[in-house]
């Protein structure tokens, strides 16, 4: 049995979202061949366009890279032309991404997190949601399995490429223990670096509200910014000095993010922090007063699960995957309503040591034991090599 692996996006520097997922998935898949003789059988070939970085499994008589080239349309030719070429054929091939290589006859698989760019085509830059749009509807109605990461997710894929519910199947993403500090889904948290260390190493506030993800207007971060103003207005003189820290690289259409704190009184109240360490993130998420996530749509929102795990009270929207995810941990406000942001983030932070509070965190805490990423990386092998034996009906 032979698994051609599309290794692009897990072998980036900074992965987050589908990188950090298809990172995941691929480390844990290896983990699972290496430990477990069940699996001897399988050998993984996964290709990227360029040398693996270090931190990707090592090579094995089983698990082998090769590197293709052009870079540039990487699905449309060096990907299926390399598949094509290569010996033995591979029984399956699996595109952790939206796009899968075309012009072949192998059985594809491919993840897809959401279909946000159909709800919200207005928030992408016109090139990136012409990829979005027609690429994966082609890889959708051409895949034989199609992963994705939440019901929500699931029901959305199912109603807008109108493919059988059977086609589509949700692995759960997990918590990453370089982030909480703790094996997934194990309560009970550690930390390398201090409150003090952390505070001073980013210049923020000893006391902040804390929100993670791309900066991008999915996100909703103008109208968070505009919510914390609302906010430090209700909450006048009872933590003294807070910040909003955002934690998050730039991704598009952001101008108006940037300036949202100076439009809304707030410039030196809002930290802009970019990438930071899983190392650093974990201490960010503990010594938050809450963590805010009033994005207009989300396919998962793993931020959320890494808050919760690392004891951070959670203010999250009210619609798409995030009730899925929070589930009783969290403190719901409508994305379109500033008013109901800052009251969210009042009740997070009025009640963070009240035994309201202290509940949630630990409904939090419970929450995050249903999520696993060897789970999903588990199914994910053991589907593909279904379809690859032919025996997904």
């Amino acid at each position: 049995m032979v698994i051609a692996i599309d290794g692009y996006e897990a072998n980036v520097e900074h992965r987050v979202g589908i990188g950090r997922y298809a990172y995941e998935i691929l480390t844990r898949m290896y983990a699972i061949r290496k430990e477990d003789l069940f699996y001897s059988h399988i050998f993984f070939r996964i290709y990227l366009p360029q040398s693996p970085r270090s931190d990707m499994p090592k090579e094995t008589a089983w698990w082998t890279y090769h590197i293709v080239k052009p870079k540039k349309l990487w699905t449309f030719i060096g990907f299926p032309l390399a598949l094509f070429k290569d010996t033995p054929k591979a029984d399956v091939v699996f595109s952790p991404t939206h796009y899968i290589p075309r012009f072949i006859t192998t059985p594809r698989v491919m993840s897809i997190m959401d279909v946000s760019y159909l709800s919200y085509p207005e928030l992408f830059k016109a090139k990136d949601l012409h990829q979005l749009v027609h690429w994966t509807r082609y890889a959708a109605t051409r895949a034989k399995l199609i992963f994705t990461i939440s019901q929500f997710s699931r029901n959305a894929i199912i109603k807008q490429y109108r493919v059988t519910p059977r086609q589509v199947v949700v692995t759960y993403p997990g918590l990453t223990e370089k982030v909480s500090g703790l094996p997934a889904g194990k309560a009970g948290i550690k930390y390398q670096v201090s409150s003090m260390e952390i505070t001073k190493k980013y210049a923020i506030a000893k006391h902040y509200i804390l929100s993670v993800g791309t900066v991008q207007p999915r996100k909703n971060y103008e109208r968070l910014i505009q919510a914390f103003s609302l906010f430090l207005q209700k909450n006048k003189q009872k933590f003294g000095t807070i910040d909003l820290v955002i934690v998050g690289k730039k991704g598009w259409l952001y101008d108006e993010i940037l300036y949202a704190p100076k439009k809304f009184g707030v410039e030196k109240q809002v930290k802009f922090l970019d990438f930071v360490p899983d190392s650093d993130l974990a201490a960010i998420y503990k010594n938050a007063l809450c963590f805010a996530l009033p994005s207009l749509y989300e396919g998962f929102g793993l931020p959320v699960l890494e808050a919760m795990a690392c004891g951070c009270p959670v203010v999250v929207s009210n619609s798409s995957s995030l009730p899925e995810i929070a589930g009783q941990a969290g403190v719901y406000v409508d994305p379109d309503d500033v008013e109901s942001i800052a009251n969210g983030l009042l009740t997070a932070v009025r009640q963070r040591n009240l035994m309201q509070g202290k509940i949630r965190v630990k409904k939090g805490l419970d929450q995050v034991s249903k999520f696993s990423w060897d789970k999903a990386a588990k199914e994910t092998l053991d589907l593909l090599e279904r379809v690859g034996k032919g025996t997904l009906i």
